[in-house]
């Protein structure tokens, strides 16, 4: 993946640049000066030479340096690696300067490079930190939309319970109110029968009054005339 092909190039990079660094300072530590003055005690005919005139294959050192420089600009590709060039400079411009009489130019530009290089691993370092607090709070927010898409879903279960006790209540309460509509249909009929009945019954009880008052008045005419009404 694309991820892999980046992690591996970034191995790649820190180990060549972990190698350049250490070729470097190899090649540095090999011709200050301390060094020279002790081989210069230390070995017989070495007064007036560097520690590359006294059999240390220095330059073996640089052809080694300068294959490790090529295969890093391949790795970087159009990348600028400014500090690649400079080492370069400095490896190949290494036996003019001795041939000059001094190394101390070359050296400073591989302290330079030195300091680039370390400067680019701190730079690194940091944005490693810096990645891998961002993949905590990333971890930390996937965890925290974890936990809301869980209680979501929770709410959700929740709101669906209560929607289904809520529908048996309404379908309880409409039985109920179709139960309560026929009772009242069937009270009112009653009612509507049990008022015709009384109806007829108080019609008949005036017809049957009506009946007796007119019996009592004819009777009136005969044994009580003052109460008889014509």
């Amino acid at each position: 993946s694309c991820s892999t092909k980046t992690a591996e190039w970034e191995e790649r990079s820190k180990t060549r640049a972990d190698e350049l660094v250490a070729l470097a300072e190899t090649i540095k530590l090999l011709n200050e000066d301390d060094a020279l003055e002790l081989f210069k005690k230390t070995l017989p005919g070495a007064a007036s030479a560097s520690f590359v005139q006294v059999g240390v294959n220095v330059s073996e050192l640089s052809a080694r340096a300068l294959a490790a420089i090529a295969e890093a600009r391949r790795e970087a590709g159009s990348e600028k690696r400014p500090e690649l060039d400079l080492l370069a400079l400095a490896l190949n411009g290494r036996s003019r300067a001795h041939a000059q009489g001094g190394f101390d130019k070359v050296i400073k530009m591989i302290d330079n490079m030195i300091g680039v290089l370390k400067k680019e691993q701190e730079d690194d370092d940091h944005k490693k930190e810096y990645c891998t607090q961002q993949l905590d709070l990333g971890d930390d927010k996937k965890k925290s939309l974890a936990r809301s898409v869980a209680d979501a879903e929770q709410a959700i279960d929740m709101a669906q319970e209560n929607i289904k006790a809520l529908g048996e209540e309404i379908e309880s309460l409409e039985a109920g109110i179709k139960a309560l509509d026929k009772s009242v249909a069937e009270a009112t009929e009653q009612r509507k029968d049990e008022n015709k009945e009384f109806q007829e019954l108080m019609t008949s009880n005036t017809a049957a009054k009506k009946l007796l008052a007119f019996a009592k008045n004819r009777l009136n005419k005969f044994y009580n005339p003052k109460l008889y009404s014509p």
